[in-house]
């Protein structure tokens, strides 16, 4: 009777949302998430060195020899560290990919009961900085070269994985770094980053995984209008904010145009497979023809789809005057663009003096990353492997190519050759994304299947020879 009701609890707990670690490798991850989130590895904490040197130290306890672990780093508070699992050769390396760095957290910003660098487990989730951005991954990564390595598991090439610092702060003490002093350490056939692409749920249901293989890139414009100024007594029609606001209404009017790469034409071919009605009907007429303006008129209403179809520049900032009392002699505002990789940012810019069409306002960079980052070519072998993956586990997701909107270190190793993508491993619930922001948080559920997820994935991924 005793056992029965055991059982019978356990049922419960996993039908409330509770889950307890199932095996050894499930401890470890716990305890491995823990240290890490308990580390405040933010710009103005200790740096990613004290999470790279526990994270060393726990693959030599696993028997990874001292030429398979490197530790350093351009800034000794900012150290990455690289661990590689040898195989047979039967390839190139792949390479696996996770930051340690976080975005800032105050105490105070959170609910009382929380600590943004403490990790807490409540009503079903974790609680801390990084557990959506990007400490779970970290977590996935090193708790199964852990794994794989005291399984004497040997893949068909090796494995490298590398956890790094900076990619918050956007200094050149991580990937950046590494590609340029220590290449040999992490050059790969290509890189999966945990740090990019989405694992989507709906109502807890797993339904959506998209890879990214490529992402836009991150530039700012400036408009800048400068006047005589003069007594606020004696107002003009040549006022400096009044032609800054005149650029920035043509600004608003204008759009650039459509742009699809082959991994965008297909994120809305997939896509279109789980809409209906109209949207779909939209996504499928824009794939097969960009120049289709009134779907692409439609699918431009929302936010994320006209961000997939074009280049983009947003004003984010603005500026101007001297005094209350004085015509202005200077206004400046700043228009935050994401382009598209396969777009110059010259046209980006003349396009930009086009629409402003006064020469009266001065229009130029306010910083522009000059290197290109070409999309990473679709790999069908990669994402048949996740698709087989995923439907083992939850038979009605669908795996879509994905260009992500914002910005990883997937960039860098793309720029210099190293084709990569995004598999982020753990679903988070629509509407639930928490990264950057307060009380960030993921499902414990949703950890552990991250755990396992990644151990199958990578297993059929250079188990068997490709």
């Amino acid at each position: 009777m005793q056992t029965c009701i055991r059982v019978v609890a356990l049922v419960l707990l996993a039908a409330a949302g509770v889950f307890a670690q199932t095996s050894e490798t499930d401890r470890l991850a716990h305890d491995i998430f823990k240290e890490l989130v308990d580390m405040n590895t933010a710009e103005s904490g200790v740096g990613s060195t004290p999470a790279a040197q526990m994270l060393a130290e726990r693959f030599r306890q696993a028997g990874f020899g001292n030429d398979d672990i490197f530790l350093g780093g351009k800034i000794p508070r900012k150290q990455n560290v690289v661990v590689r699992l040898h195989g047979r050769g039967e390839g190139k390396p792949i390479l696996l990919l996770a930051h340690l760095d976080v975005v800032e957290a105050r105490k105070e910003d959170w609910s009382p009961d929380l600590d943004p660098f403490k990790l807490i487990e409540k009503d079903g989730y974790f609680y801390g900085r990084g557990t959506q951005d990007v400490k779970e991954g970290a977590t996935f990564l090193a708790a199964n070269m852990i794994r794989w390595k005291k399984e004497g598991w040997v893949p068909s090439r090796d494995i490298i994985v590398a956890l790094t610092a900076d990619e918050e702060a956007g200094d050149d003490n991580g990937v950046s770094w590494l590609l340029a002093n220590h290449r040999d350490l992490i050059d790969a056939e290509y890189c999966i980053n945990t740090d990019a692409g989405d694992f989507d749920e709906r109502n807890g249901n797993p339904y959506h995984i998209s890879i990214a293989a490529a992402e836009k890139k991150y530039s700012a414009i400036y408009l800048q209008t400068t006047n005589r100024g003069g007594h606020g007594s004696l107002p003009r029609p040549d006022n400096a904010i009044y032609e800054l606001a005149n650029a920035l209404e043509r600004v608003a009017k204008f759009q650039f145009p459509v742009d699809l790469s082959p991994i965008t034409k297909e994120e809305l071919l997939r896509e279109s497979e789980f809409e209906t009605g109209q949207r779909a009907a939209d996504m499928k007429a824009v794939a097969a023809d960009p120049r289709d303006e009134e779907a692409a008129r439609h699918l431009s209403e929302d936010a994320r789809l006209n961000a997939i179809l074009r280049t983009t520049c947003a004003p984010t900032k603005i500026e101007g005057g001297h005094a209350e009392n004085a015509l202005p002699e200077r206004a400046k505002a700043v228009l935050n663009c994401r382009i598209l990789p396969q777009e110059d940012p010259k046209t980006v810019l003349a396009e930009i003096k086009q629409a402003v069409h006064d020469p009266q306002v001065e229009v130029g960079w306010q910083t522009l990353d000059p290197k290109r980052y070409p999309p990473s070519p679709l790999n069908p072998h990669l994402i048949s492997v996740v698709e087989k993956v995923a439907h083992d586990k939850w038979p009605n997701v669908k795996v879509t190519p994905f260009m992500d909107l914002g910005a990883s270190d997937g960039k860098f190793l793309r720029g210099e050759g190293i084709p990569t993508y995004g598999v982020a491993g753990a679903f988070i619930e629509l509407g639930d994304v928490r990264a950057h922001g307060r009380d960030e948080r993921l499902g414990v559920r949703e950890f552990y299947d991250g755990v396992d997820f990644y151990n199958r994935f990578i297993k059929a991924l250079v188990g068997d020879g490709k």
